[in-house]
């Protein structure tokens, strides 16, 4: 038996394997490493390689408590299936998952909510293998230690292509500085069989106070702990930040009915940034939604949102699709899907707010933008 230690981003591992568990592998080799988290030991099976670290498809991850201040002990789930691997000289992070069929809609292909999904699970997997979960929705030990939690400020998703029912699809992720305060995190999603990609994510989060629920600067320990992950690299070119106008009540389309329920909660008591994205398309008229396809989306989250409140979905088709058109928007989409094809426009876009409704006022939760394409 020989044991070594490594040090990698931020974190010690200590490695242990005989000649009997060593697996020969072209440039590389596996290991059984025993991760220190909190005091006690995690351990997983991780093949080594010239160009990345593996994490074996079926990872035992041994059972890990940690308490948090109100002295409540949180398990880290056991046995977790993390087919991913560590790329980018071990600081990115790439997984394979198969398009399941309760993720999927009516035409058979990915729903835009399963993608945000995807892109979320895999930023969660990528903390995780990465030895610096600490506590709560991908903390660090540092945020643990000063109750800071991640919020997410802007998140914008490409689409060239939905990946169809049954589909293996491989999702890679990374993470860069934004400014002093915050971090960057963006998603690659591509075809497991051609490598084609078939949508872009990015994202910018900053740090939240979770009693105060204030923002927070990143106190110099949780920049060590992370800034060793950060790659220099985009997912999308030359993106521009375009303002996001606020809407009013004078909206073309809204939608007020909605209320968070229990199962829209995440583990730190807010609504899943996904849930917002599927209320903001609830406000599209059904009849435009049977002849396009989402081709982008933007979401600019200002505030949460709690289980008691009420979520008013405002909904505005963009004025420079319709500038030269003094035709009712009912007439317009006539037009599209049954009259003349030369008046066909290639894509159309809408802007949307989420607010919460009150007694005489009203708040706003996130401000949105969506862009489509007609489909073949």
């Amino acid at each position: 038996m020989a044991s070594c230690l490594h040090s990698f981003a931020g974190f010690s591992t200590t490695c242990s394997y005989s000649t009997r568990e060593q697996k020969l592998r072209v440039g590389g080799f596996s290991k059984l490493i025993n991760t220190k988290v909190n005091g006690r030991i995690q351990t997983s099976t991780t093949t080594i390689s010239k160009n990345c670290w593996m994490v074996s498809a079926a990872a035992s991850m041994a059972e890990v408590g940690s308490v948090n201040k109100k002295g409540t002990t949180i398990q880290i789930p056991t046995k977790k299936q993390l087919q991913g691997i560590l790329v980018e000289g071990g600081v990115g992070y790439r997984q394979t998952v198969v398009i399941r069929s309760y993720e999927v809609g009516a035409d058979k292909t990915a729903t835009v909510e399963s993608l945000l999904n995807l892109l979320q699970e895999t930023a969660l997997n990528h903390i995780w293998v990465s030895g610096l979960w600490g506590d709560g929705l991908a903390c660090t030990h540092g945020m643990v230690k000063n109750n800071l939690i991640w919020v997410v400020t802007r998140l914008h998703l490409q689409i060239d292509q939905y990946p169809i029912w049954g589909e293996v699809v491989e999702v890679e992720t990374w993470i860069a500085a934004s400014g002093k305060l915050g971090m960057q995190r963006d998603w690659l999603i591509r075809s497991h069989t051609t490598g084609q990609v078939y949508a872009r994510g990015t994202s910018n989060w900053v740090m939240m106070n979770q009693q105060t629920r204030r923002l927070s600067k990143m106190p110099e320990e949780v920049r060590a702990e992370i800034s060793p992950l950060f790659i220099e690299k985009n997912a999308i070119q030359d993106e521009t930040h375009k303002t996001i106008k606020k809407l009013d009540n004078t909206a073309k389309y809204m939608n007020s009915k909605f209320k968070p329920k229990r199962t829209d909660l995440d583990i730190n008591q807010h609504v899943n940034n996904v849930k917002y994205a599927s209320w903001m398309l609830e406000a599209i008229p059904e009849t435009f939604l049977e002849g396009y396809q989402l081709l982008s989306i933007t979401l600019e989250y200002k505030r949460e949102c709690g289980r008691s409140d009420t979520v008013q979905s405002l909904c505005q088709p963009d004025e420079k699709d319709g500038a030269q058109d003094n035709r009712s928007y009912k007439e317009q989409l006539q037009t599209e899907f049954k009259g003349d094809a030369s008046r066909r426009r290639p894509s159309l876009s809408f802007t949307h707010l989420l607010q919460i409704t009150m007694d005489s006022k009203t708040e706003e939760i996130v401000r949105g933008r969506t862009t489509w394409k007609r489909k073949p």
